[in-house]
């Protein structure tokens, strides 16, 4: 993470980009660095398109230990991360950021698994708490299948609710195709991640996240379900892993261009 909302400024312009996706729990824990950062990237002619909360707790350093600690999945951590997303609501609505993405948490695929349904009325009141303040949520794609991100979706039934489809996730995770996937939740796609990804050759691991266009991710097809979306939504470009991210964010911004020159990246 760069240090101030000024050096995030110089990196996207470096990357030649003029809109991003901002960590807002930083902004509500570290408030004399991030508390007026969306004001700042605005001031600097930066687009603000959403944020991000992370779950308290969150461990990603094997699959079956974010499995076990991610989103709203755990009761030892619920609590806090209930009181955390209030923070990042009230946030997000009092500096006009108008949604918010975050990962639910390994949702059980058996709609008659008491931990489900645990998890639908969690998500439902994280999901009230970003109404009351006027934001959207959406739910990153990765951590199910699609059938079963879709079957929760249905039972939570809150308008306010939608999906942030990272194709690579499916990938990293091992939960299916990522075209097939983007056509099934289409009618909640909020907002898409940018981000490629090969899958692993060992089972019960991760796969590996790739610069994108050297991965797994059919770009091609991919865009032009994109372009099916029943809305316009935002392309944003993620690159989590790799010594050269800004350089490999630029590729991304190019091959996008390249391929969908009609979508907004």
């Amino acid at each position: 993470m760069t240090a101030s909302p000024d050096e995030l400024a110089d990196a996207l312009a470096r990357c030649g980009l003029d809109a991003v996706q901002l960590a807002l729990v930083p902004c509500v824990e570290e408030p004399q660095a991030w508390g007026d950062a969306v004001e700042r990237l605005r001031a600097r002619g930066v687009q603000v398109v959403s944020g991000m909360l992370a779950t308290v707790g969150e461990d990603y350093s094997t699959l079956e230990s974010i499995a076990r600690t991610g989103g709203v999945r755990p009761d030892a951590t619920w609590p806090a991360t209930r009181a955390l997303a209030e923070r990042v609501a009230a946030h997000a609505g009092a500096h006009g950021v108008g949604l918010v993405t975050f990962h639910a948490g390994f949702i059980p695929h058996e709609r008659t698994s008491a931990e489900r349904r645990v998890m639908v009325a969690r998500l439902r009141e994280v999901a009230d708490l970003f109404a009351a303040r006027g934001v959207r949520v959406a739910f990153e794609t990765g951590q199910e299948a699609a059938d079963t991100l879709l079957g929760a979706l249905d039972e939570i039934a809150h308008p306010n609710v939608g999906v942030n489809f990272d194709p690579a996730n499916m990938i990293l995770y091992g939960m299916g195709d990522p075209v097939a996937a983007l056509r099934a939740l289409a009618p909640y796609v909020s907002q898409v991640h940018v981000k490629d990804a090969v899958p692993t050759e060992v089972p019960g691991t991760w796969g590996r996240e790739v610069v994108a266009g050297t991965g797994a991710v059919d770009w091609k097809a991919f865009l032009s379900e994109v372009r099916r979306l029943p809305r316009v939504v935002d392309l944003v470009i993620e690159r989590e892993a790799g010594p050269t991210r800004e350089a490999d964010i630029r590729t991304a911004a190019k091959l996008i261009r390249d391929l969908g020159n009609d979508v907004p990246v």
